[in-house]
């Protein structure tokens, strides 16, 4: 089976975290858009699996959680009148949970902006946590019963509720939110710091998402197309900012402030995973012919045929 040299593997990944559309990628790699597809797809799948094996039993003691929104084909209130929309096509939500302290991504999950996937969400960020936290949120209601059912008492959770007026009239008003006119600060459950009750370190993560992936920069046709390849952009994303990307104000990585890891992780640790996952090859020409199959060893070995 043909492959990709590294060193071209490696630049077509990186290209795809620093923003570059697939079409552009595929014309300076001089490579098919088709093979671009394929990388994205299973660096994706290396990086979910990544993730879910080194980022458990976090010690921490702030963690901040956002949502931020994109949308996938067509915008909610567009996809709803599609009879060829596919499946995932509409408004997508990404939750983010951040550690404040070691701007570590603890747990994210892609989905809608509902009761279900804030559970999901929250149950995820409890089972990655080694210690008890100061948990911290914005008013979105669903998120007090997802906390309660995850945690239960076993945390210090507050909430930051903003209040927002309609600001000044402008042609540019359409496409600009609401101006924040203030915040209120609520306990819910345990004794949260009042001090700390704030989520500027997650909302200043999703800006660094929205400036760094293609696919989250309003007002161009750059939206993602299919669900899936959304999810594995924002997969691979998470893995170089948590594991590859030096944080300036740290001189490390996350993952290294976190205590996850001690060495400064690349692209190639990435490329080794995805090699580890990537599925035997299929016999190829005479030998489907001839009622062979490709054993663990490497070997062709006869096919019972009856």
């Amino acid at each position: 089976m043909n492959k990709l040299p590294l060193s071209k593997r490696v630049q077509i990944l990186a290209m795809l975290c620093e923003g570059s559309s697939m079409r552009s990628i595929s014309r300076v790699a001089d490579v098919s858009i088709n093979t671009v597809s394929k990388l994205l797809v299973e660096a994706g799948e290396a990086a979910i699996t990544v993730h879910g094996e080194y980022v458990q039993n976090v010690t921490a003691s702030r963690i901040q959680c956002d949502e931020i929104w994109s949308f996938c084909y067509a915008k909610q209130k567009n996809a709803k009148a599609l009879d060829n929309a596919p499946d995932g096509a509409g408004d997508v939500w990404t939750w983010t949970a951040l550690d404040a302290d070691t701007k570590l991504i603890v747990t994210y999950l892609v989905g809608s902006r509902d009761a279900d996937c804030a559970n999901q969400f929250m149950d995820d960020l409890a089972w990655r946590l080694a210690n008890r936290v100061q948990l911290t949120t914005d008013g979105l209601k669903a998120y007090v019963e997802a906390v309660e059912g995850a945690f239960g008492m076993n945390v210090d959770y507050g909430m930051l509720v903003k209040l927002y007026g309609e600001g000044p009239l402008s042609p540019e008003r359409r496409y600009s939110p609401m101006e924040c006119i203030g915040a209120r600060k609520r306990r819910v459950t345990g004794n949260p710091d009042a001090s700390d009750i704030s989520t500027s370190h997650v909302e200043r993560q999703n800006l660094t998402m929205r400036m760094s992936m293609r696919r989250f920069t309003r007002l161009t046709n750059a939206f993602s197309k299919k669900w899936e390849n959304h999810v594995h952009a924002i997969a691979l994303y998470f893995y170089h900012y948590n594991f590859c990307r030096i944080h300036k104000s740290l001189r490390v990585t996350p993952a290294m402030a976190a205590g996850i890891t001690d060495t400064l992780w690349s692209f190639d640790n990435l490329i080794a995973k995805m090699d580890a996952m990537a599925p035997a090859p299929a016999p190829r020409g005479p030998y489907k012919k001839k009622g062979v199959k490709l054993d663990n060893s490497g070997l062709f070995v006869p096919v019972d045929q009856n």
